[in-house]
């Protein structure tokens, strides 16, 4: 009646599937530690350090590109938000640049919601850059960030999770253009 070596083979299948499955959960959560890392070593200047974990987590992204499946869980896409966001920072406090979309071999979606969180991320280095008295860092953070939200402002976004991150944006921005007040206010330049 029942083709028992079919059943056998679907077994198989979804063994493979939930094997690849914990692999990838368990690449992306090894990433998005790897990220946080790369973001805290640059916090603290560490760009030794965190340039190794950028290598680290380069390995484990091309890894996780390979063997990315679609998933239940979006663990790989948050792991692949937080890889842009380590990145985007890494090379903005390195050349004051940021890596194009392309450089970063990630999908659309992924990169604007990396950016996205790369702007709280700018934020607290402005309020680092201002207790150190680097007001002119401090500036051109906010000045980033600001073309950031100019550049997310041209896109209709639908309501979707993408639109929802992008509203940190625009609250990340006015944090940074009430620091800036606050440090014109008291004269420092």
């Amino acid at each position: 009646m029942l083709n028992k070596q079919e059943f056998a083979k679907i077994r198989k299948e979804i063994e493979n599937f939930d094997k690849r499955r914990e692999f990838v959960i368990q690449l992306s959560r090894e990433i998005i530690n790897l990220s946080k890392r790369v973001i805290y070593s640059l916090h603290r200047n560490d760009i030794k350090e965190a340039s190794d974990y950028i290598k680290q987590i380069s390995k484990k992204k091309s890894v996780l590109d390979r063997n990315n499946v679609y998933l239940d869980t979006n663990i790989n896409k948050t792991a692949y938000q937080e890889y842009v966001e380590a990145l985007a920072y890494f090379h903005f406090i390195k050349s004051r640049k940021i890596p194009a979309k392309a450089s970063l071999k990630v999908s659309t979606d992924d990169y604007l919601m990396g950016l996205c969180d790369l702007t709280g991320e700018l934020g607290r280095k402005a309020v680092n850059e201002v207790i150190k008295n680097n007001f002119k860092k401090a500036l051109e953070i906010k000045e980033l960030v600001e073309e950031i939200y100019g550049e997310f402002l041209k896109f209709n976004l639908r309501n979707s999770e993408l639109r929802k991150k992008s509203d940190a944006i625009k609250w990340n921005l006015q944090k940074l253009e009430d620091l800036v007040f606050d440090i014109k206010i008291k004269g420092r330049k």
